[in-house]
């Protein structure tokens, strides 16, 4: 009976752990983003934060904002119609790339929004 609770309990763990870990790669922070972005390169995330700036170009259907969620900055690169405003609290969920890798440092990392969810 012991033997049978052990495995139990063993299994309950494990499958605990493996979730916090799902759920850490699908959430991460910002800094863990710009730490690891291997880790993250071609992965769908999603981030909270504030958003700090927010620009686009007439003609072009790009635009672009950046989210700060206190433990980094990340620019965001979006296609839809919505564009967020200065200080609105925003979830984003997107696609992590980057442009080019040099001397092991990400440049140009980004997110291509699929989701967004600005917060009230």
């Amino acid at each position: 009976m012991m033997k049978s609770l052990s495995r139990v309990a063993l299994a309950a763990a494990l499958v605990a752990l493996t979730s916090a870990c799902a759920l850490s790669l699908r959430n991460p922070d910002i800094a863990d983003l710009q730490r690891h972005p291997g880790r993250y390169n071609g992965r769908t995330v999603a981030v909270n934060g504030v958003v700090t700036t927010s620009w686009g170009l007439p003609l072009l259907p790009f635009r672009f904002y950046k989210v700060n969620d206190g433990t980094g900055e990340v620019t965001v690169l979006s296609e839809g119609l919505r564009m967020p405003a200065r200080g609105e609290r925003v979830r984003v969920k997107g696609r992590v790339e980057e442009v080019a890798v040099l001397g092991g440092r990400p440049l140009g990392l980004h997110l291509r929004e699929r989701d967004l969810y600005v917060k009230r």
